[in-house]
């Protein structure tokens, strides 16, 4: 077992060789490919308002099934698969009305349970999605992401008639992107960063705004004959966007909201009223994974090229390093197992 260090908040168990057999309805998976997300970042640092400490992180993984327990479905032995971090009851009002995201009794691996930065990870087999062998692992590795992309756009009915405001251009706003060009909408991509705005041109904007003070408000001023864009989603998280999205977003709108910062925002009820704007949060991911697995292996999504670095588990240090201080030139850092 490695540890981060013994003054940090989790444990990184890259090279625990510990092989939990499967419970009924269980398997066991071997894990190949892991992505470090944001959020394992914040979690790292302490700043998740979700996390339970100590905590093996990883929620973004792709393997190979080693053992199935008694009763398992739909995957066997030897597959490829990967694996929706979301384990939910099945019972509570939000499973049963097909809401198992937002589970009153929802565990997230890598958040509330142990997540997949280690060898082997024991999870239920309806949270094992097979893939093709055929599909690269690291490629597989980013259907996770691509799920949470999947379910705001369900959330705010994007579809081609649209246009679309993207806030941030790190790897959930590309995602989100990239899954917006797949539905037809038009989209814009706005950051403070120009570096990420040319990965954005690369994964397919139709407009980039670099995002000083009044550029995004004049940008997308004309979208929609004059209305402003119909969708507008927030993959940076900065609560303060939430004000900017109501001016900005045209009547009849929808807002797609992603981040979980406590801090309080300012909100004008009459933004909201006026226009009957929507507002949507969306956490994680409602079961979108066979989806998402589906546009990665018929190459409707092609995002292989959001993996720009891949370090060795044991170089888990250096490779959160990379994410921290090197944020122009990254998109998708993995960890190979």
């Amino acid at each position: 077992m490695i540890a981060i260090a013994v003054d940090e908040p989790l444990i990184l168990d890259v090279k625990a060789d510990r092989q939990i057999a499967p419970g009924p309805g269980e398997v066991m998976v071997r894990v190949k490919r892991a992505g470090i997300c944001g959020s394992d970042v914040h979690i790292l640092e302490g700043s998740n308002p979700f996390a339970r400490y100590p905590r093996i992180i990883g929620h973004e993984m792709a393997g190979v099934v080693v053992a199935v327990g008694t009763g398992a479905v739909d995957v066997n032995t030897g597959d490829t698969v990967v694996i929706d971090p979301v384990i939910s009851c099945g019972t509570c009002h939000a499973c049963q009305i097909g809401r198992s995201n937002v589970c009153v009794n929802l565990e997230v691996l890598g958040v509330h349970r142990d997540g997949g930065f280690r060898t082997f990870i024991t999870v239920p087999s309806r949270n094992a999605v097979r893939v093709s062998p055929d599909l690269p692992i690291g490629v597989a590795a980013l259907a996770e992401p691509f799920s949470i992309a999947a379910n705001v756009l369900h959330q705010t009915g994007c579809t081609e008639t649209d246009t679309m405001l993207v806030y941030g251009a790190g790897p959930i706003g590309l995602t989100v992107l990239q899954v917006a060009k797949l539905k037809g909408a038009r989209c814009i991509v706005a950051d403070l960063d120009g570096s990420r705005l040319e990965f954005a041109r690369d994964f397919g904007a139709d407009e980039v705004v670099l995002a000083k003070p009044g550029r995004v408000r004049a940008a997308v001023a004309s979208e929609t004959n004059g209305l402003g864009p119909t969708v507008v989603v927030d993959a940076t998280g900065e609560p303060s966007l939430l004000s900017e999205a109501l001016h900005v977003v045209s009547p009849a709108g929808r807002i797609g909201l992603l981040g979980f910062s406590n801090r309080p925002v300012e909100v004008v009820q009459k933004e909201i009223v006026s226009k009957e704007i929507a507002i949507h949060g969306s956490r994680l991911s409602r079961r979108f994974l066979p989806d998402v697995v589906a546009w990665l292996e018929n190459g409707e999504l092609r995002p292989k090229a959001m993996i720009r670095d891949t370090f060795a588990a044991e170089d888990a240090r250096a490779a959160f390093a990379q994410i921290r201080e090197n944020r122009s030139s990254t998109i998708k850092v993995q960890l190979e197992f």
